[in-house]
């Protein structure tokens, strides 16, 4: 039995992520942030361990890791979902904004990859999914830090799966366009119809529907697909 780990997996897409490889038969780790009360009961409804760590810490991550494998055993799994948003325009943007959403969505991922693929080049197996976003390919007013990190995704996905091919380590991005989660459901009700005016499908994903791309890419089957993004977005960006 295959395990996986799920940055940012005891809430939204993340849960839905884990909840999704589970059912596939993996054995699943979730990581979260700093919602103890929230992942303690993700980890009792589901029976999927919880295990806390901030991905912008290289040596967190390294730990975290560490732990999940004494306990669970190698990851060969890795999903990167962990992400937050500190919007602005970039004329109000603080620098602490900026820096904050680079280190957790982009540092973490590097940190997350890095702790991990070593042991998936000498196993000479692995599967990597980033999660990104459509405003990682369109653009988004106020969102410039969040933006800049999820376009950052692609090009590290697309360099890791060029050095990951000979040993059968896949990476891939899932951008997924506005998911019904807490996130988005902070987002005012006026600005949110506007968002989905520009949706040709008329509404939000599911978090069910954006994970059932995470099991296509992180399967066995799947290891002639990589360095590639799969956009799961209701059609309101098409590359």
């Amino acid at each position: 039995m295959r395990v996986a780990l799920v940055t940012g997996g005891t809430a939204g897409i993340g849960a839905a992520v884990a909840e999704a490889l589970q059912a596939a038969g993996y054995r699943v780790a979730a990581n979260y942030g700093s919602n103890e009360a929230v992942a303690q009961a993700f980890a009792g409804r589901t029976g999927i361990p919880a295990f806390g760590w901030n991905v912008a810490d290289p040596d967190a991550c390294r730990q975290g890791v560490a732990r999940v494998q004494a306990e669970l055993g190698p990851v060969e799994v890795l999903v990167n979902n962990a992400g937050i948003t500190r919007d602005a325009m970039l004329h109000k943007m603080s620098f602490e904004q900026w820096r904050e959403v680079i280190d957790v969505n982009l540092g973490g991922c590097f940190n997350m990859c890095r702790a991990v693929i070593e042991g998936m080049r000498e196993r000479r197996f692995g599967r990597i999914v980033n999660v990104g976003s459509v405003n990682g390919l369109s653009g988004q007013a106020g969102q410039c830090n969040y933006a800049a990190t999820k376009a950052g995704l692609i090009g590290l996905t697309k360099s890791l799966a060029l050095e990951g091919a000979s040993r059968n380590i896949t990476a891939n991005v899932l951008a997924p366009g506005y998911t019904d989660t807490a996130m988005v459901g902070a987002v005012p009700p006026d600005a949110l119809a506007q968002i989905l005016k520009a949706v040709p499908a008329g509404r939000l994903a599911t978090p069910g529907e954006v994970a059932r791309g995470v099991v296509f890419l992180v399967a066995d089957e799947a290891g002639f697909i990589t360095g590639t993004t799969l956009s799961i977005n209701g059609g309101k960006y098409m590359a």
